[in-house]
């Protein structure tokens, strides 16, 4: 009979019913299911999940299937309803668990990494990574695009940006400010443009253009940052 359950972290804690009726109320209450006589549905989803629990002969059990034997049990009872709300909480359960891990990945990387073998420590030019302030600001920085990614920008922009097919310039500075791409360098290289300390004429050749849209660049950035 399963006595102790094997936990996602590798922790083994011992095994609670009361963790599944805590779970299983939560997906009831989420999503507003009425019309159930909840104590006795989840006394009969209980019983046939530890009917099914005590059937294998280990010792432990994984939490993963605990869950399976949950949604199972749900459909067997015929709770169609039921089953999809808590496979939803259970999903929801799961996002939040693997927005922490990638936090404390990015967190983790700052910490331990050089700016040699981390490119998000060296992605600044103006900022030593492997100083102890530069370190702590990189904290910042990775924290705030966390939450972007999580929590601000649409999951179809966010899956592209960290799988490289886009890239969001300045992406901790998301809903502070405004950033260096929406310069029209097009528009201030065919008119030529002052930086505050004398006029920059149109340019001839392409080399000229490639550096003053660098200088173009790099003067929005100060204004937006500074």
């Amino acid at each position: 009979m399963v006595s102790e359950v094997l936990k996602r972290d590798g922790r083994i804690v011992p095994f609670d019913e009361t963790r599944i009726r805590t779970a299983i109320e939560l997906a009831i209450n989420d999503n507003n299911i009425n019309g159930l006589d909840r104590n006795t549905v989840v006394d009969n989803i209980i019983e046939d999940v530890k009917e099914k629990i005590s059937n294998s002969t280990d010792s432990e059990i994984e939490v993963e299937t605990i869950q399976d034997y949950i949604v199972k049990s749900m459909k067997a009872l015929k709770l169609p309803k039921l089953a999809k709300s808590y496979t939803s909480y259970r999903n929801k359960r799961t996002r939040i668990r693997e927005r922490k891990s990638s936090l404390m990945r990015s967190i983790g990387e700052m910490n331990n990494a050089t700016a040699i073998s981390s490119n998000s420590k060296r992605e600044n030019a103006n900022i030593d990574g492997d100083t102890a302030m530069g370190t702590m600001l990189k904290f910042g920085t990775t924290t705030s695009k966390e939450y972007y990614l999580n929590e601000v920008i649409p999951e179809e922009m966010s899956t592209a940006h960290r799988e490289g097919w886009i890239h969001i310039h300045d992406l901790d500075f998301y809903s502070l400010t405004t950033t260096c791409c929406q310069i029209d360098a097009g528009k201030l290289l065919d008119s030529g443009f002052s930086t505050g300390h004398g006029h920059l004429r149109t340019p001839n050749g392409i080399r000229t253009a490639a550096a003053l849209t660098c200088i173009i660049i790099q003067s929005n950035q100060n204004d937006q940052h500074k």
